[in-house]
């Protein structure tokens, strides 16, 4: 029998995403995302929450593209696969972090910036590591802010 490595997440994010390269010139763009749950205490009726936080990471020319539309508050949509990072720290022990690698990522709804990212919808799906040519998102114009975006200016 197969094995299914696969989450579903949809958050908001708890910073501005930030984009890097690797030494061999990979683009990933990195940033967190907060999920909470919310239930009712059945001892004392009151309604309890509680925030998880997600490192995740989307690599390649997608990364590059919605890096500037991920910002703080924005709430998404991820599509991905969990990935164990292990290292050793400075003391010589081991450790280790669980972070999403996305494959799927769709903007919902406004950030805490004036609405970046928008009140419409746009994608980015792709392979593990993003694959395809350089893909750029619709430059804004005009003072008023970005414009809003719909399926139509998404380029992928």
């Amino acid at each position: 029998m197969g094995s299914v490595n696969k989450v579903f997440l949809v958050g908001n994010l708890g910073r501005d995403a930030e984009l890097r390269h690797t030494p061999n010139g990979r683009a990933v763009c990195n940033f967190s995302l907060a999920t909470t749950y919310r239930w009712t205490d059945k001892a004392s009726g009151q309604r309890q929450e509680r925030t998880e936080w997600h490192r995740v990471d989307l690599w390649g020319p997608r990364g590059e593209a919605l890096q500037r539309y991920l910002t703080k508050g924005t709430q998404i949509y991820v599509e991905g696969r969990l990935q164990t990072d292990e290292w050793n720290d400075q003391s010589g022990n081991k450790r280790y972090t669980t972070k999403i690698v996305a494959q799927d990522i769709e903007l919902l709804g406004g950030g805490s910036r004036g609405g970046e990212g928008g009140g419409g919808r746009g994608t980015a799906a792709g392979g593990d590591y993003g694959g395809g040519g350089r893909q750029d998102m619709p430059s804004g114009g005009g003072e008023a802010g970005p414009p809003e975006l719909t399926d139509d200016d998404i380029p992928f």
